[in-house]
């Protein structure tokens, strides 16, 4: 089935084209990747590999060199197929997930063949030699009967409509989907009812929901002229706004900050700052770099992008008093906020700025080992150049972005070293986000 316009011209829109295709491989952002008779690539959402299936364009024109889809009816479904247990998943509805049409097992292998694609075309890298057994393992706790959905997400921000109805944004859009409950929103933000008010004049409600703490948090950002509402959930909450005119995070009632836990220490993370958001994430994470470090006491150690100071903190139990820690983060409160959490520790220092800058004034020439857990974009070749040149015995990169990992995975075999070990954990069950921890050591060496 195929629906050409009629005496189509470069740069008409697509926008509604129907084209029945055979699904080709998964690609990296949720979609897979299909070819029209006429060999135009689409990249459709909603599909599994192997499957022919109708697909609807929703974004692309004429001699484009690609177009979005959404997969609207399935001919040859694929046996990894399932319902999506949310009523509010599928083609132009809500966007926060990716594969809720998808087993979780399928899932997983579907990030799985991503990392392996992304490590091959931009590092040159296959699993055998990037230490990776394939696998990507799931959360604790998150393996659950057919039809269930892990309860993850301890953090969700919620798009409002002009009627001040909550819900989240549709995939690459600005439309709000309503929704009255978000599966994958942990207890401890279902429980707040946020889908149950009027927002009228929000523009957005952010709920978050701490780990290993009863604390609370929303953060409203009123549209413009608007005035704020008042905030009575079903649980108690600290409220902060979102300033219009310097765009900053500001009490209103309750406390700056929530208080999260992670490998038997409590972390202070004020004005929704940056934490990870699978219950389980922080603890995996903080496991899987330390075993793959193996610190020694008296280590020097580095943690660039260290936020709050999560892995800091590790390093800083593990080298012990004759060792040092030095942390890198960008963010002012957040480096407020770490050093706050590393007070107890005399040989830790946390500086304010972006790595690349930071870095280089510290006069560092030396370290026994270094942490990154860079934004989406990657560290990028001028800070892996730097961090080559200290001489480590093992670095460990932590990743939520398998493109940004295996592009300085490339960076970092040019300048010596080369990956150890390789994990790759399902922190984002239903959606395509996937993070990763390698461990680096210099190439030749044995550990």
């Amino acid at each position: 089935m195929q629906a050409e316009p009629k005496n189509p011209q470069a740069g008409t829109s697509l926008v509604g084209e129907e084209y029945e295709v055979e699904i080709g491989p998964v690609a990296h952002g949720g979609h897979c990747v299909a070819r029209t008779a006429e060999g135009q690539v689409l990249f459709v959402r909603h599909a599994l590999p192997g499957e022919r299936v109708v697909a609807r364009v929703t974004d692309g024109e004429e001699g484009a060199r690609f177009l979005r889809a959404d997969a609207v009816r399935i001919i040859d479904a694929s046996k990894d197929r399932v319902e999506a247990p949310c009523p509010f998943a599928g083609p132009g509805r809500c966007g926060g997930c990716d594969w809720q049409h998808a087993k979780p097992g399928a899932q997983r292998r579907l990030k799985g063949e991503v990392i392996a694609e992304q490590l091959q075309r931009l590092a040159g890298l296959t699993p055998e030699e990037a230490g990776w057994d394939g696998t990507v393992m799931p959360a604790e706790g998150d393996k659950l009967p057919a039809g269930e959905v892990p309860a993850w997400r301890t953090r969700v921000q919620y798009a409002v409509d002009e009627a001040g109805r909550a819900g989240l944004r549709r995939h690459r859009s600005h439309e709000v989907e309503p929704v009255d409950h978000c599966m994958i929103a942990a207890e401890g933000v279902s429980e707040l009812g946020i889908e149950r008010r009027d927002w009228t004049g929000m523009a957005s409600v952010e709920a978050i929901a701490a780990t290993g703490s009863q604390d609370r948090q929303v953060i409203l950002t009123p549209r413009p002229g608007a005035r704020l509402p008042l905030v009575e959930l079903d649980r108690p909450v600290s409220v902060m706004r979102v300033g219009e005119k310097d765009g900053g995070v500001h009490r209103v009632h309750g406390r700056p900050f929530v208080r999260e836990r992670a490998d038997g220490r409590t972390y202070r993370v004020g004005n929704g700052g940056f934490w990870q958001v699978h219950p389980r994430a922080a603890d995996t994470l903080v496991t899987a770099v330390m075993q793959g470090l193996l610190p020694r006491k008296g280590d020097t150690a580095l943690d660039l992008y260290c936020g709050v100071g999560l892995f800091a903190g590790a390093l800083a139990d593990r080298v012990g008093d004759q060792g040092a820690v030095l942390g890198i983060e960008s963010g002012k409160r957040a480096v407020e906020d770490a050093r706050h959490n590393l007070a107890a520790f005399d040989r830790v220092r946390v500086e304010q700025g972006k790595v690349e800058s930071v870095l280089p004034r510290t006069g560092i020439t030396q370290a026994d080992l270094i942490v990154l857990d860079p934004p989406r974009a990657g560290a990028g070749r001028k800070t892996v150049e730097h961090l080559t040149s200290l001489g480590a015995r093992r670095i460990a990169y932590v990743a939520c972005d398998p493109a940004a990992l295996a592009r300085d995975l490339a960076y970092f075999r040019t300048g010596g070293y080369h990956p150890r070990t390789l994990r790759a954990f399902d922190l984002f069950p239903m959606t395509h986000h996937v993070e990763c921890v390698a461990i680096l050591e210099p190439a030749g060496k044995g550990s």
